[in-house]
């Protein structure tokens, strides 16, 4: 008999169905009649199924011991009505196969409230919990959202580079890759020889894809990429990781406003499918998490992005009257604080901020004609801030080899990436989201380690 999911089991299973389901137990409770209740989960959806095993099921005495919480098992028997409040069918067992015991005294996840700071040390049994269940399910149905809004576009998945010998951000945070004998050269009072090197270079883990994304899309169109990069970051805060995914889509023929557009419908359209696919989850999410989380998801459904200048919304900030940790002038890069306050109480609703000072941005941002902003967006949305970075690129040559050596690169480490502005340069444009910004988003947890599986952060990487 094949394997039925519970998720399948509780929507499609029509009583008097013979089934064959498989998961962990979540609680058993026995009764002096002679039977037992298991409360079955297999992580394929928020509630969990009732087994009732009585004692026609073989082997019951030897089951009773063998059945606690965290123990894995197989159950064969009949769908029925359940008589009980809070769920509709219980599967009637005929017949229990144990495949993996787990000590009672010794499991750690019992039933009771855990705090995430205890969970983070056992991550490789948290998703066995409601709130690690349901936030690896919202990650999955948010991966598929995003692939299936970009493919119905048309645009093409680019698996860029993982290890990079160029700086994308320029600000040097990266982990370096290297074959060369790290004792050795703890000791050395030389320069690194990185010729000798496996790759001949100093090379790093990406940062982003988004160089190379550029290259491809100036060949064969729209693309985008999605996988992993990272950051050397010594930051030991709530909203940092070592190692995040990124979605980075390019798109050559576009300008700024075009890039504000597509990233509006991705953001619309990526918090609708998952609202829609995973309601159980998100109700969970807006009852034990944040009430909050299902009222700020429709207001930013439900309306228009306001698209409004940097040096407007400094000015905004200047005269509203809030007292802000990080006093606001023009030039600064704006605080989680500031964007906060535009989103969730001047305007109550998502602002795209756009054309920054060029002193904040990396140099392949294209330059305003004032000589003072770039073609930079950000976009703002009430209980994140800034959860997607974008601009126009530069795809002037001069210009670029100007910003380069303005923000002290050297051209020739960036050659092939400057070669595009001299083959059939056309003006383009891509943003960046992080993957986890946007499941904070969703789920209302305050911690960014508490919505990618296993994080990696200073001085921890295990798992």
């Amino acid at each position: 008999m094949q394997r039925q999911k519970i998720a399948a089991v509780l929507k499609n299973s029509a009583v008097g169905s013979e089934l064959d389901v498989r998961g962990w137990v979540r609680t058993k409770r026995e009764s002096k009649q002679g039977f037992a209740f298991v409360e079955l989960n297999d992580g394929s959806c928020f509630a969990s199924l009732q087994v009732v095993i009585d004692q026609s099921v073989p082997n019951y005495a030897e089951l009773m011991q063998q059945l606690t919480t965290g123990a894995s098992l197989r159950a064969i028997g009949e769908l029925k009505a359940s008589p009980a409040k809070g769920q509709t069918v219980e599967l009637h067992a005929k017949s229990v196969q144990v495949y993996g015991t787990a000590d009672a005294e010794k499991y750690p996840l019992q039933k009771k409230q855990h705090s995430f700071e205890f969970l983070r040390e056992i991550a490789h049994l948290r998703s066995r919990t409601n709130t690690f269940g349901a936030i690896a399910r919202v990650r999955n149905a948010v991966s598929s959202s995003i692939h299936n809004f970009f493919q119905s576009r048309g645009f093409l998945y680019l698996h860029a580079p993982i290890i990079t010998t160029s700086d994308c951000e320029g600000a040097g945070q990266m982990f370096q890759v290297t074959t060369l004998d790290l004792a050795k050269l703890a000791h050395s009072k030389t320069d690194v020889d990185f010729t000798q090197d496996f790759f001949g270079k100093r090379a790093s883990l990406t940062v982003s894809g988004q160089l190379e994304a550029e290259t491809v899309a100036c060949s064969v169109g729209d693309c985008y990429t999605f996988g992993p990069t990272f950051r050397a970051e010594n930051s030991n805060t709530a909203r940092h990781l070592a190692e995040f995914w990124m979605v980075e889509p390019e798109m050559p023929f576009y300008e700024l406003t075009d890039n504000m557009q597509l990233a509006e419908s991705f953001i619309r359209t990526t918090i609708r499918e998952v609202l829609e696919h995973c309601p159980e989850d998100m109700a969970f999410f807006n009852q034990r998490i944040d009430t909050t989380i299902l009222e700020t998801l429709r207001n930013i459904v439900e309306h228009d992005f306001i698209r409004l200048p940097y040096t407007e919304a400094v000015d905004i900030l200047q005269k509203c009257g809030q007292k802000f940790d990080y006093p606001v002038s023009w030039g600064i890069d704006l605080q989680s604080e500031h964007e906060r306050y535009l989103t969730e109480q001047h305007f109550k609703q998502p602002v795209i901020l756009f054309d920054y000072p060029r002193t904040l941005k990396p140099f392949y941002m294209r330059c305003n004609d004032d000589g003072k902003t770039v073609r930079a967006m950000d976009v703002l949305v009430p209980r994140v801030g800034e959860i997607i970075g974008g601009s126009q690129r530069e795809e002037r040559l001069d210009v670029l080899l100007s910003r380069m050596a303005e923000c002290h690169l050297n051209p020739e480490e960036y050659w092939w990436y400057v070669d595009l502005r001299r083959y059939g340069t056309v003006p383009h444009a891509g943003f960046g989201l992080g993957l986890e910004r946007l499941l904070l988003l969703l789920t209302g947890m305050a911690n960014i380690r508490d919505v990618i599986p296993f994080p990696r952060t200073p001085k921890h990487a295990e798992f």
